[in-house]
Formats: C-alpha cells, sequence, structure tokens
C-alpha cells in the first residue's frame, strides 16, 4: 500500500511487480505465471484438435515470403522482405539507374539470440548513405540508436541508449534529432546528436516542463523544416527548426491553447496548418513563415467531413478525412480555381488511405485499400489522368474467393437516438432469420477508429457460418472528433450502450440471436 494527497491505496497484486523489470527473476512471480499458463494447457487440452486446424487454417493463409513494393526515394528504390520461417524483415534498397539489390538492415541477424526483438525508428540520411536506427532487444520500450555506413556496410561508433522517438536528419547529414525517455517512459524532450560525438554531449533543443506531454520531432514534406511538437491528448504546441541550421531558435507556430490541436506542412513559405480551433472536424489554415500564428481559413471546416490530415507535395496537396464515417482522399491544387479531385473507392464499407509516398515531387501517389472482402491492394494513383495501377493484391496461398463472402454498412438506433454505424461481412448464403451465430467486435477509446479491413484470420470464423461485425461506437473518431468526445469523460457511458445496443440491434434485425452473439472489445476497448 501507499499513501498520496492523504488517501491510503492497497493493492494486493504489487507483489506480481518484479523490481528488475523487464528481467523477471522473482521466483514467486515465475510460479505464479507458470500455474496460470498450466491451467490454461488444462482448459485448452480438450479443444486441441481444433486449435490445431485452426492454426494451421490461418498459417496456410500467410504469405510467409513476401515482399513490399518497391518505392522511390532520392537515387534509390526501397523495399523491405520476410522469408519462409522468418519472423523480422530484411530491409532493401538499389540504384534507380540500375544495379544489384544491396541489404541495407537484417533484422533476422540483429535478432539471433535474443529473447525480444523490436526495430523502432529508421531514417535515410538526405544523400543516402548513412541509416539510422533504433533496436529494442530487452522489451524495455527503450530503443537504442545505431549508425550504419550503407557504403561501407560498416557500424559507425555512434551508440545512443535510451531513446523513444523518431529520428531526423539535418540537411547536411552531419547530424540527427531524437528524444530521450525519461523515468516514466515519457519523451519529454528533443536533442540533437552530431555524428561522431560523445552522445553526453548532445545539444537538447527543447525541453518539456508538462509532465503530461510527450514531444516528437518530424519533418515538413520539403524536409526543409524540422518540427518539434509537444502535445497531450487534447492540446498541441509545435516549434519549427531550419533543417539547414538546427541550433537555431525554434520559431513557435502558435502556443498552446488548452484543447486546441494542430499539425504543420509547408509549401515555399506558407504554412498549412489544420486544426480543430473553431469546430472538432478540424479546418486548414494558413500563414506566412513570418507570421505563423497568423491563421486564414483555406478550408473551413464541415459538418459531415471529418478532416484527419493534409499533407503537401510541390505541384498539389492531400487532404485525408472520413465523410459520415468512410475514408475520402481529396487533391487540392494550390490554385483555388482548380476544383479538387476526390479519389472514388467502389465499395460500400472499406479502409484506404496514403501509402509510402517519400518524395516532394511527385505525381503518381502510393495509396492502400482494403475491405472486410478485399485483400489489402496496393495502388500507385496517377494525379493528372485519376488512373489506378494495381501494384499488388495480398496473396493468400491456401486461396481465396471474394465472392463467397458480402459485405454491408449498417445503422443501429441507439438508446438516445444516436444511429450508430456498424461494418459486417458474413458468407453469402448467410440468412438474416437470427438462426447464425455472429461475433461483435468494438474498441471506442482515444479518439482511434478501427477501421473495417481485411483478416486472414477472420475467415475461420466465416467459414464456420458466422457474421462478423465492427461496432463504430462513440469515444472514436469514426464520425469525427465529437464522436470521440461524446464517449469521454462524463460522456463515457455512451461506448457501453452503444455496444450493447448495437449487440441488440443486430439480434431484433435477424442478424443472429440472444445466446448465439459473441461480443469482444481489448486494451481500453
Amino acid at each position: 500500500s501507499f499513501t498520496a494527497h492523504g488517501v491510503t491505496v492497497t493493492d494486493p497484486y504489487a507483489w506480481l511487480k518484479d523490481p528488475g523489470y523487464p528481467e523477471v527473476t522473482d521466483p514467486d512471480v515465475l510460479a505464479y505465471l507458470a500455474a496460470e499458463n498450466a491451467y490454461f494447457e488444462g482448459v485448452m487440452a480438450p479443444l486441441k484438435g481444433l486449435t490445431d486446424r485452426l492454426y494451421a487454417e490461418m498459417k496456410g493463409r500467410i504469405k510467409e515470403d513476401d515482399a513490399s513494393v518497391p518505392q522511390k526515394d532520392g537515387d534509390w528504390l526501397y523495399w523491405t522482405s520476410f522469408e519462409t520461417g522468418g519472423e523480422y524483415r530484411k530491409w532493401w534498397r538499389k540504384p534507380v539507374a540500375g544495379g544489384a539489390d544491396a541489404l541495407i538492415l537484417d533484422e533476422t541477424a540483429l535478432a539471433e539470440g535474443k529473447e525480444y526483438f523490436r526495430l523502432g525508428a529508421f531514417s535515410v540520411s538526405n544523400d543516402g548513405r548513412l541509416l539510422a536506427y533504433a533496436i529494442d532487444d530487452n522489451g524495455s520500450e527503450r530503443f537504442e540508436v545505431r549508425v550504419k555506413d550503407l557504403v561501407t556496410g560498416e557500424p559507425l561508433p555512434d551508440v545512443i541508449p535510451g531513446m523513444l522517438s523518431e529520428i531526423v536528419w539535418t540537411a547536411d547529414d552531419k547530424g540527427f534529432l531524437y528524444g530521450l525517455a525519461n523515468e516514466q517512459w515519457r519523451t519529454d524532450n528533443a536533442r540533437l546528436h552530431w555524428l561522431g560525438t560523445d552522445p553526453k554531449d548532445d545539444v537538447e533543443l527543447f525541453k518539456e516542463a508538462d509532465e503530461g506531454f510527450r514531444v516528437g520531432v518530424s519533418e515538413t514534406s520539403d524536409r526543409k523544416w524540422i518540427v518539434l511538437a509537444t502535445s497531450d491528448h487534447v492540446t498541441s504546441e509545435l516549434y519549427l527548426i531550419p533543417a539547414g541550421d538546427p541550433l537555431a531558435t525554434p520559431l513557435c507556430v502558435s502556443p498552446r491553447k488548452v484543447g486546441r490541436e494542430y499539425d504543420v506542412d509547408m509549401h515555399g513559405d506558407t504554412l498549412f496548418i489544420h486544426s480543430n480551433d473553431t469546430d472538432p472536424n478540424f479546418r486548414l489554415c494558413t500563414a506566412h513563415i513570418s507570421a505563423p500564428g497568423e491563421w486564414v481559413e483555406k478550408i473551413a471546416p464541415s459538418r459531415h467531413f471529418y478532416m484527419t490530415g493534409v499533407d503537401c507535395f510541390k505541384d498539389f496537396f492531400i487532404v485525408d478525412g472520413r465523410e459520415d464515417g468512410l475514408d475520402q482522399i481529396e487533391i487540392h491544387r494550390y490554385d483555388a480555381a482548380i476544383a479538387p479531385q476526390r479519389i472514388v473507392f467502389p465499395e460500400a464499407s472499406y479502409d484506404a488511405g496514403l501509402g509510402n509516398n517519400p518524395e516532394y515531387d511527385m505525381s503518381v501517389l502510393r495509396l492502400g485499400y482494403e475491405s472486410m472482402v478485399t485483400p489489402g491492394t496496393e495502388y500507385d494513383y496517377d494525379v493528372a489522368t485519376g488512373g489506378l495501377n494495381t501494384l499488388k493484391v495480398q496473396e493468400i496461398p491456401s486461396g481465396y474467393d471474394a465472392a463467397k463472402y458480402r459485405t454491408e454498412r449498417l445503422k443501429i438506433t441507439a438508446r438516445d437516438g444516436t444511429e450508430v454505424p456498424v461494418s459486417i461481412v458474413y458468407p453469402a448464403d448467410f440468412p438474416k432469420d437470427g438462426s447464425r451465430p455472429l461475433y461483435l467486435y468494438a474498441y471506442g477509446a482515444y479518439g482511434y477508429a478501427i477501421p473495417p479491413g481485411f483478416s486472414t484470420g477472420r475467415l475461420s470464423l466465416l467459414d464456420r457460418g458466422f457474421a462478423y461485425a465492427i461496432a463504430h461506437i462513440r469515444g472514436g473518431d469514426d464520425l469525427g472528433q465529437q464522436w470521440y468526445l461524446d464517449g469521454k469523460l462524463e460522456k463515457r457511458a455512451h461506448t457501453f450502450n452503444d455496444f450493447v445496443d448495437v449487440a441488440r440491434g443486430l439480434v431484433a434485425d435477424g442478424w443472429t440471436a440472444a445466446g448465439k452473439i459473441a461480443i469482444a472489445g481489448r486494451s481500453a476497448g
């Protein structure tokens, strides 16, 4: 037990926290974990035949020797691959002008002999010569930065422990920015490391005083500015540093205001500012770099369109969002006289968005698309013609026939009259007479929307006669930030009521029956 602010808190499970974590050596803790595992194995023993079949099914749908579609960044094409039986990626590149494939990072080799391995930040220098990356090989969620010369293949002596952030190179590639984790596993700082120097001498460019905020580093699309962002879940504040002068005094875009979030990108000397300052569905403003706090509205907020992001390119900018809960991608020219073009997707319920588009001057955009019946698909979208070129469709080695399944988007009325969207997938011969089982999933927290995407594991349920539904309940931002706010704090009960009411509505509409519905939510869900 402990006492704080005059209140004594008793935790009967405190003994389960090994003081040496992430290394667990306490014999009582290890004995308890062994007992839990033994109990699980005993309960599941009668179902071993089924679990073995399910495992074989799910594994048979995974293409183990898979690779991503190469994407150009500067003078190189980059991609990743998995080998059969491998758990980790290999990172590759080759010259755009032609040449041999070069393995630039082998996660399998880095993970060899380790009980745990995770790759964090991965950043190639602007000239393509150096790779800075971060690894966690003990599960502590504190990463170690390393640097590799991609020409010689040799590691540089620069090693930085305790990092928890992205990595952003300076314009001259002589150094990079990053952040260290504090004792609470929060990143409250942004630091500059010059190659070849002792990390103890790194320059702290920014320090956040509010323990509820976290600091991140990124860069604008043209790579001319480094962005220092500090924020909690409801308030943000951004600073800009010239990538060519990282020791310059950071320029505050606009001082923090409680409840206001914003992010920025750049086109020339114009800031593109995406903010919820006047409406929870966000709007787009612009400002000149010389007066970053003087915002001028460029795209007003919309009741039905939730603007989730803005990305600037040389000849156009992209507005991402959701209209009535469905993903939309709009291409806007800098000339306001040219009408924006919206990319049209074919299905009633889907998950779509920009893919990896690393260059500022692009005329063809990489997109990702999937639905509850359509496997993950990568496209190249020609901005000039509007043409979509299919680059890759997720391969399912054991076979997949989309015609065997159907997907719909429903609306079910909650007890307070609010219509809650529901994405559902089911076998093509599914009778809506209450005779079949249904699995219902929801999250509803932290403003995180659950996309109606594809899942190979889910097919094992569908092929046994189940329907599978996702309830887009309040607490997520599926229908906008207000949808998130309406499931938060004093309105948190809406999240649970929506989930219950969707389940009852699915029963009432004949999708399943009482006693034949399973529900699940994970983490904060």
